[in-house]
């Protein structure tokens, strides 16, 4: 765990120079619940301008549910892109000591994928859309460092941890230039690792950075996106950071 940060500054370097694909991953969730009756929630974005709403409840003591949102709308001078993707779950979490968590989530969720390519003259050449449909299974684990970081006269609090996802996404009604195409579909691995402060009271500041990787060598569901996020999380109850 002692080479999260360097692993983590290695993933956001390259996942800065990743090209682009019709499916743009949705930052994977770490609430990090610890008993019932927690509430998370969290807004993050990126320097691609995917920006993720997130959510998480705790059910029992032992029981989680958990959804998220994100869009991306972006435009350039060659290629305009539009991807909306919502997903659910549910997940059992644990304290595996008073400074460890560990998590097992289960979904699926879908959305929309838009992707409109421009010549130099600005004349449309190419418009690929579709939907896109996931299921997924992720392990988030977490431990809070012993020592606070101390910075202008105030100890923040500093957890840091790492999760895996493993989804299975398909593109369906996949249409180019409004004729029906082939759909594609890919199994994703997401290794990515976060580091959380706490700010103010609820609320902490994440930075979340990752990279996928395809089994399949499609050409338009491929891993070409990285994930990286930055967000604010604010936390309601006995949250493991301020246990």
């Amino acid at each position: 765990m002692k080479h999260l940060p360097l692993l983590a500054l290695f993933l956001v370097v390259t996942g800065l120079s990743s090209c682009s694909s019709l499916y743009f991953p949705p930052p994977p969730h770490v609430p990090l619940l610890t008993q019932q009756g927690e509430i998370y929630g969290s807004l993050s974005t990126n320097l691609q301008g995917n920006t993720a709403l997130q959510g998480a409840y705790g059910l029992t003591n032992h029981l989680g549910a958990a959804a998220t949102f994100s869009s991306m709308h972006r435009k350039k001078s060659r290629k305009t892109e539009n991807i909306d993707f919502g997903e659910a779950s549910l997940g059992y979490f644990t304290k595996i000591s008073d400074n460890r968590v560990l998590e097992v989530y289960v979904g699926g969720g879908g959305g929309s994928t838009e992707r409109i390519e421009r010549n130099s003259e600005q004349v449309v050449t190419d418009r690929f859309n579709g939907s896109l449909s996931k299921v997924f299974t992720q392990v988030n684990y977490a431990r809070k460092k012993k020592d606070n970081i101390r910075l202008f006269n105030h100890d923040f609090p500093l957890t840091y941890g790492a999760a895996l996802r493993m989804s299975y996404v398909q593109l369906n009604d996949f249409r180019i230039n409004g004729l029906a195409a082939p759909g594609e579909n890919n199994l994703f691995f997401e290794p990515i690792t976060f580091t959380r402060t706490q700010i103010a009271g609820p609320v902490q500041l994440q930075f979340l950075s990752g990279q996928m990787f395809g089994f399949r060598n499609n050409k338009y569901l491929k891993a070409a996106n990285s994930v990286f996020q930055v967000g604010v999380i604010v936390n309601i109850g006995d949250g493991f950071l301020s246990q």
